[in-house]
């Protein structure tokens, strides 16, 4: 068993506490990873607000990590001591429907388990002051050390920096991914991204990648807008300017609509603002992100049956444990930004302070 250091969500709408935890050893197929860099989504937020419905309390949150696997279980073949890893919260066993089927990345193998918080035996690997403390999204990068699944972790290169990679575990993939993967933008084609966070800078970097020749960053945050061109919009303009609804605004901007839209948000309202910015006839919509527990998407069902498409994404798309690691050789050879995401680097104690600086858009 180790004992270190992790930010324990103790309960609901809470900030994080620094306890020491205990850490047991892998089981059959787990790995023991030592965690050196980890970085904060909203997603972590959304489930410590207490509006997930799958949120398990008390909680070793996180998701966006990196590091070096400390142990390996009994049968883990793909990983040993020693090899620089990113955890995955989309595993990828390869054996199931979902993973054989060249059409998603969803595989399915754990996500019962993964969704209650417990390993897949049913239990969890650490323990704080007596209590156990559950797991979240198989990942729980919160913590100086963790243990997945063996299916739940890509190895990559020993030479990546893993304070900047550790960001190719969820915002930067799922945001590229949603644009090459999902949308498939074409040369030439016009995009409006919705959101202009993390997210929302990496659908635009992916757009760019893709060819587009017009590039619509929205959001109200104009503080945001120097980094979206930098990153490769063309543009950008905040609902906040029009009196008309931003879907028509757009459609006049773009004689039309756009070919390509994307919510980067998690706002079912700007969800159909997107799907309605889009070109009639050939015009296609992604949702990035998330929504709360219950909320509903809706439109007129005549601007789908004129040709639009509404489309949804997961991780961008992409099939974990085979494309993690070419994502970060893709990094590596500079076809890709990651550096450029990082905008604060905090002491591990600080991690209340990372979500303050997410939250005020900074």
């Amino acid at each position: 068993v180790i004992k270190c250091k992790a930010a324990v969500a103790w309960e609901a709408g809470k900030p994080l506490s620094i306890e020491e935890v205990e850490v047991a050893p892998p089981k059959a197929h787990e790995v023991r990873i030592k965690i050196v860099a980890t970085a904060v989504c909203h997603t972590d937020a959304y489930t410590l607000s207490g509006a997930d419905p799958e949120g398990c309390f008390p909680v070793i949150l996180g998701h966006e990590g990196a590091g070096i696997v400390e142990s390996v279980g009994e049968g883990v073949t793909k990983v040993k001591k020693g090899d620089t890893v990113i955890p995955l919260y989309i595993p990828q066993c390869g054996e199931c429907k979902f993973c054989k089927n060249p059409k998603t990345n969803l595989c399915q193998k754990i996500r019962i388990t993964q969704g209650k918080g417990v390993m897949p035996d049913g239990t969890s690997r650490f323990t704080c002051k007596g209590k156990q403390i559950y797991h979240f999204m198989g990942t729980s990068t919160f913590s100086e050390y963790t243990v997945v699944a063996d299916i739940s972790i890509a190895k990559i290169d020993a030479a990546a920096p893993l304070d900047k990679v550790c960001l190719l575990g969820c915002g930067i993939s799922t945001g590229y991914g949603a644009a090459v993967n999902t949308a498939k933008v074409e040369p030439g084609s016009t995009c409006a991204v919705f959101g202009l966070g993390g997210v929302g800078l990496a659908v635009i970097m992916g757009c760019k990648i893709a060819g587009a020749s017009r590039i619509i960053g929205i959001d109200i945050n104009k503080d945001k807008y120097a980094k979206a061109k930098e990153f490769g919009a063309t543009e950008c303009i905040s609902p906040q300017d029009s009196k008309k609804p931003i879907q028509e605004v757009l459609v006049e901007m773009t004689d039309g609509g756009v070919d390509y839209s994307f919510e980067c948000i998690g706002n079912v309202s700007v969800m159909r603002a997107a799907l309605e910015a889009c070109h009639k006839g050939w015009g296609v919509s992604v949702i990035v992100g998330v929504a709360a527990a219950g909320q509903e998407i809706s439109t007129r069902p005549f601007q789908l049956v004129t040709g639009r498409t509404w489309k949804g994404t997961a991780f961008g798309g992409w099939k974990s444990v085979e494309n993690v690691p070419k994502l970060v050789t893709e990094y590596m050879s500079k076809k890709i930004k990651v550096d450029e995401f990082v905008t604060h680097m905090l002491p591990f104690d600080k991690i209340n302070e990372a979500f303050e600086l997410m939250h005020s858009g900074k």
